[in-house]
C-alpha cells in the first residue's frame, strides 16, 4: 500500500478491524520509511447488478429502496430495527447469489414475500398490497384466505 504522506509502498499493518456487518475491513497501517500513521479500508468488490422493472426499464439495484420498503411494511409492528436490518441483507445476500447481472423485481418481490410471510403476517399483507397492486377489498381477502390456508397447513 502506497503512503498518502512520502510516496513509499511498504507498509505495515497495525491493526485490523472489521465493520460490523462484516462488509469492510478496517486496517490501520504504517510506513517503513517516514513512519507514519494511516488507514486504509478494504471492501468487496461487487458486480452492479441491474434490476428490470415491469415497464421494462432498468435501473441500479439500490439496497436502500429494499429497506426503506421493509420498514414501510413493518411500520407500528413489534419488530425491531435490527432483525428488519437482517432480514434487508439476507435478501440482498440472495439477490447476489442469483448470479445474475439483472434480476427482476418480480424476483425480488417474491423473495421479500416469503420473508415477511415467516416474520409478520400484517407486515406480509401491506407489501402484498402495494407489491401486487390491490385495488379492491376482495383482492385483501383472497391474500387473507391464502395467508391463513398456508398457516392451517402448517398446523
Amino acid at each position: 500500500m502506497r503512503c498518502p504522506f512520502c510516496g513509499f509502498l511498504d507498509s505495515k499493518v497495525i491493526d485490523k478491524r472489521d465493520n460490523p456487518d462484516l462488509s469492510a475491513t478496517r486496517r490501520r497501517r504504517e510506513c517503513l520509511s517516514c513512519h507514519k500513521r494511516f488507514s486504509t479500508h478494504e471492501r468487496v468488490e461487487t458486480v452492479d447488478l441491474l434490476v428490470q422493472k415491469k415497464d421494462g426499464r432498468r435501473e441500479p439495484f439500490n439496497p436502500e429502496k429494499l429497506r426503506s420498503g421493509l420498514f414501510k411494511a413493518f411500520e407500528k409492528r413489534p419488530v425491531s430495527t435490527e432483525l428488519i436490518n437482517l432480514t434487508a441483507l439476507e435478501i440482498e445476500q440472495e439477490i447476489r447469489k442469483q448470479n445474475q447481472t439483472e434480476i427482476p423485481t418480480k424476483t425480488i418481490g417474491e423473495m421479500i414475500m416469503r420473508k415477511l410471510k415467516k416474520l409478520d403476517q400484517v407486515a406480509y399483507i401491506r407489501f402484498a398490497s402495494v407489491y401486487k397492486n390491490f385495488t379492491e377489498v376482495r383482492d385483501f381477502e383472497e391474500a387473507l384466505k391464502e395467508l391463513l390456508a398456508t398457516k392451517a397447513k402448517k398446523r
